[in-house]
């Protein structure tokens, strides 16, 4: 399965996607999608759009895992990273991707194993667990790839019961809990 994961920033918007099969874990690429400040904000939503689009367009990722908006004291702040994620949002459900999103101390507790670790503990996680020896990559590309991590080691890689999925003529298709079941009676508990 292949994953992207968005660390989204008004000014910085780190990106990385993984790929999980029988070998473990593969970086397929990561990067930040660097904005400009005298852009109109407007601007640099589509411009996240249309870098992330790309993206998309050239990975093919089953689905995206997005981080959530931390309480931040600062209003207009938080707003704009509440458009910025929606604009990441928009763009996978008119790709037709299943989102999931998880919280910043659940990215760390994930990747470090306490929710408290900090941005660069996170980052020498990431770099060991994928094998990942990238001497440029920055906090925002280690943060993606530790979200994108995240949501494999959630999954376990397979894409969620009530996700849509595509079949060969581009219909979408629902899965139900009792085909969940069925297809992986090893994580079912009685």
């Amino acid at each position: 399965m292949v994953v992207l994961g968005v660390d989204p920033g008004s000014l910085y918007t780190g990106y990385g996607i993984i790929r999980n099969d029988e070998a473990g874990f593969h970086v397929l690429a990561c990067g930040v999608i660097r904005l400009h400040r005298k852009k109109s904000y407007a601007e640099r939503i589509g411009e996240i759009y249309r870098e992330l689009d790309l993206v998309i367009e050239a990975y093919h990722p089953a689905s995206v895992a997005l981080e959530t908006v931390f309480l931040n004291r600062n209003v207009q702040s938080a707003l704009k990273l509440g458009q910025v994620r929606g604009a990441i949002i928009a763009l996978a459900m008119n790709r037709q991707m299943d989102l999931r999103e998880y919280a910043p101390r659940e990215v760390k507790a994930a990747v470090t194993g306490t929710g408290s670790a900090s941005k660069e503990q996170v980052a020498v996680m990431v770099r060991a667990m994928l094998r990942f020896d990238a001497a440029t990559a920055t906090l925002d590309m280690t943060d993606a790839l530790g979200i994108a991590m995240c949501d494999l080691l959630k999954t376990g890689g397979q894409q969620s019961p009530d996700i849509r999925t595509r079949s060969g003529s581009g219909s979408q298709k629902r899965k139900n809990w009792s085909q969940f079941v069925e297809s992986r009676p090893d994580m079912v508990v009685r």
